[in-house]
């Protein structure tokens, strides 16, 4: 099973969260099962409310493939293709977002490279992630 990570701040956030799911079982080719929406503050900046959700599908992506797909529908979006960027102190800087998509877990793979870290690396600093995926049953990612 593969779970990705929906958060919209900007915006109509439902509307945001229709169009993203709409466009992943497209570029993906997929059927995807939804968590509930959860709204939740703005984590690492001062900004408005995200609603977030989480989508699951069963189906076999390369790590970097998948990326890149996820990736295409932030930008059919209207987001600009983007890395983590981090201030002087090593902290990463964010900022509001029509949407951002998150790896959480890709058929229990493991990775760290420096452009894709799988599960994503603030998984466990969000409570709210596993509020949103009780729906689902992660073993590695549910503590």
């Amino acid at each position: 099973m593969i779970y990705l990570l929906l958060g919209t701040d900007m915006g109509d956030r439902q509307a945001n969260l229709g169009r993203a799911r709409e466009l992943l079982a497209k570029e993906l080719g997929v059927e995807l099962m939804c968590s509930g929406v959860l709204e939740t503050e703005a984590f690492g900046f001062d900004g408005p409310a995200f609603l977030n959700q989480a989508v699951a599908f069963d189906c076999d992506f390369e790590p970097y493939d998948l990326l890149h797909r996820c990736q295409a529908v932030e930008v059919a979006m209207g987001r600009k293709p983007h890395k983590a960027c981090y201030d002087a102190d090593g902290r990463r800087i964010y900022e509001p977002r029509i949407i951002d998509i998150d790896i959480l877990h890709l058929n229990g793979l493991v990775m760290d490279d420096p452009d894709l870290t799988i599960p994503h690396k603030q998984v466990f600093q969000r409570p709210f992630v596993n509020q949103i995926l009780q729906k689902f049953t992660i073993p590695t990612i549910i503590n």
